[in-house]
C-alpha cells in the first residue's frame, strides 16, 4: 500500500532558511520527505501576530510574501515539483515526484488589504490561516496574547472585515484554515463560507482539553458543511501533561484522536497533519522520515486502503476541489 500522503502543516525557518534539498536538523527536508513516502507537503508562509499599525502590518505583509515566494523556488535544482492545484499534486504522485506546496498563517499579514489574498493566490498559496496566537483584524484567536493587550474576545468570533475576507477568499479560491481561531469564529466562518472550511492542524477536546483543539459541536459543525479537521502531532493537544508539567504523546494517542473524529463525523471529514519544525512531534513520528509509523498504525486498528488514503490526502483535496470550483 502507497498512499499519496499529504502533510498540510510544515513550517520552515525564516529567514535563516537550510537548504532543504540536503538532511538538515530539520524535522522535514526532501531526503526524510522521499525516505518516509511523504508524497506531498505544505510549507508555510508563517507570520507571528505583533503590532497592529501600519508598519507591523506592512513588515508581515513582505515577510509571508517572501516565503511564499521562497517555497515556490523550493523545487529548483531538486526533484520535486511545486503545485498549487489538487491536479498538480496526484500527477506528480503518479509520476514518483514529491510536491511542495504553499500556504500562509496569520491573517494579520493582510492586515486590513483585501487585495493580499488575491496575490497570495497568484504566488500559489493553498489557504489562509485567518489568525495564529492573538487576535487580529479579522478574528479572534483561541489563545488571546495579553501581552500584546488582547482581551479575552474583540470581536465576538469574525469582525465585520473578517467576514467580508471570508468572501473574498471563496471569491480568491483561497481555502479557509480556522486553525488558531476562537470557537465563535470558527463556526462563523463555517456557515459564511460558500464552500466547505479546513482546520488543519488541531485535535479533539474530548480526549485533551486545550483551547486549540476542536470540542464535539466544532467538530459536528465541520461535517455539516462538508469540511475537513486534519489532526496534528502536537504533543500537548493530544495528551495532557504529566507530572512533570510536560506533555509526551505517541503515534498510538495521535490515531486516538483520528479514532474519536471519525467516529463523531464519519471518516470524509478527517485528515492527518504534523505541523514539524512548528512544535509537532511525537514519539513514532519525530521527523518525516518515520512517516510510515502513522500508517502501519492506522493498518493495525483495521483502517484499509481507501480509508487510509481518504485519511492522508483525499478528503483534504476534495475540500481544496470544492474551494477551487467555488471561485469565482
Amino acid at each position: 500500500m502507497k498512499p499519496l500522503v499529504l502533510d498540510t502543516h510544515i513550517d520552515i525557518r525564516w529567514p535563516e532558511t537550510p537548504d532543504w534539498r540536503a538532511d538538515t536538523k530539520q524535522c522535514v527536508d526532501l531526503p526524510k520527505m522521499v525516505a518516509g513516502g511523504m508524497s506531498a507537503a505544505v510549507f508555510i508562509a508563517y507570520v507571528g501576530q505583533g503590532q497592529r499599525d501600519l508598519a507591523g502590518h506592512a513588515a508581515a505583509a513582505q515577510r509571508a510574501e517572501a516565503m511564499l515566494r521562497h517555497i515556490r523556488a523550493r523545487p529548483e535544482g531538486a526533484q520535486a515539483r511545486f503545485c498549487a492545484t489538487p491536479d498538480e499534486v496526484e500527477a506528480a504522485f503518479a509520476q514518483g515526484v514529491p510536491a511542495v506546496l504553499s500556504a500562509v498563517e496569520n491573517g494579520y499579514a493582510m492586515g486590513t488589504d483585501l487585495g493580499r489574498i488575491a496575490l497570495w493566490r497568484k504566488l500559489g498559496a493553498i489557504y489562509l490561516t485567518l489568525t495564529h496566537d492573538g487576535h487580529n483584524a479579522l478574528a479572534d484567536s483561541a489563545r488571546p496574547r495579553k501581552n500584546l493587550g488582547d482581551a479575552e474576545s474583540e470581536h465576538g468570533g469574525l469582525s465585520a472585515l473578517g467576514r467580508t475576507a471570508v468572501a473574498e477568499m471563496n471569491r480568491a479560491g483561497l481555502m479557509i484554515d480556522c486553525a488558531h481561531v476562537s470557537k465563535p469564529g470558527m463556526m462563523q466562518a463555517a456557515e459564511l463560507s460558500r464552500v466547505p472550511i479546513a482546520v488543519t492542524h488541531t485535535a479533539c477536546a474530548a480526549l485533551c482539553q486545550h483551547p486549540r483543539n476542536l470540542d464535539d459541536e466544532q467538530l459536528d459543525m465541520i461535517r455539516r458543511v462538508g469540511g475537513v479537521a486534519q489532526i496534528t502531532a502536537v504533543a500537548s493537544f493530544l495528551k495532557s501533561p504529566g507530572a512533570n508539567g510536560v506533555s509526551q504523546a505517541t503515534v498510538a494517542d495521535l490515531v486516538d484522536h483520528v479514532d474519536h473524529a471519525v467516529r463523531r463525523i464519519g471518516l470524509d471529514h478527517v485528515g492527518i497533519s504534523s505541523d514539524f519544525d512548528g512544535g509537532g512531534a511525537v514519539l513514532g513520528w519525530a521527523n518525516a522520515a518515520e512517516t510510515p509509523n502513522i500508517t502501519a498504525e492506522l493498518v493495525r486498528r483495521g483502517y484499509g486502503e481507501r480509508e487510509i488514503g481518504l485519511l492522508w490526502s483525499g478528503n483534504f483535496l476534495r475540500v481544496w476541489r470544492q474551494v477551487l470550483r467555488g471561485a469565482g
